[in-house]
């Protein structure tokens, strides 16, 4: 598959692996920071390394992370995102089994709670740089098959303009896109106290 074609995610022992704070966090931090390790990450989010080192193994499990052998030594060991898709979306409801309906609910819970805290922080970033914090809000009318075929069009733009980190020009920097874009390179996850496409 090629990684600009749109991927589902109908595992749900796949989705449920991301329907947790503390994983998104951690995959946001390695994608935007890079690799990492347990320690390196329980500091960032104020848990136990034991905590960190279980949610890691959960992302390596699915396919989300991988060990980092040659930097790995001991009981150090370093991880970083695999890369995957660029398209990556979650499953409607009619996808699952009912059983599985609940996870989609908590991954899209998730989800809308980082973009609630991420649209609080863009007037800061305007304010901070408004030639590197964009944002559009509009009214429009559409079919559904418009707005679908706005949506395919909206990730088709995305993917045009964004770059993997291994190809990405040196004044490129990671920003947080949701219909909003600002810089991601200026902080770190947010703590959570032990707990970025559609998906992470």
């Amino acid at each position: 598959m090629k990684d600009e074609e749109p991927y589902t995610l109908h595992d749900p022992d796949r989705l449920k692996a991301l329907a947790h704070p503390m994983r998104r966090s951690m995959l946001t931090h390695l994608a935007i920071h890079g690799p990492a390790t347990s320690t390196t990450l329980g500091e960032l989010l104020g848990a136990k390394t034991g905590t960190t080192s279980y949610h890691l193994r959960q992302l390596e499990k699915h396919g989300f992370i991988e060990e980092i052998p040659e930097r790995s030594t001991g009981r150090e060991r370093w991880w970083r995102r695999v890369p995957g898709p660029r398209d990556m979306r979650a499953p409607t409801p009619d996808q699952l089994a009912p059983a599985d309906r609940a996870v989609l609910a908590e991954f899209h819970r998730i989800g809308m709670n980082e973009d609630r805290a991420l649209l609080e922080r863009f007037p800061a970033a305007y304010r901070a740089d408004p030639d590197w914090a964009k944002a559009s809000r509009g009214l429009a009318r559409m079919t559904k098959a418009e707005l679908s075929e706005f949506h395919d069009a909206y990730i088709a733009l995305l993917l045009k303009y964004s770059h993997p980190a291994e190809d990405a020009p040196p004044d490129a920097r990671p920003l947080y896109v949701r219909m909003f874009a600002f810089p991601a390179d200026e902080d770190h996850p947010p703590r959570t106290g032990g707990e970025a496409t559609d998906a992470p």
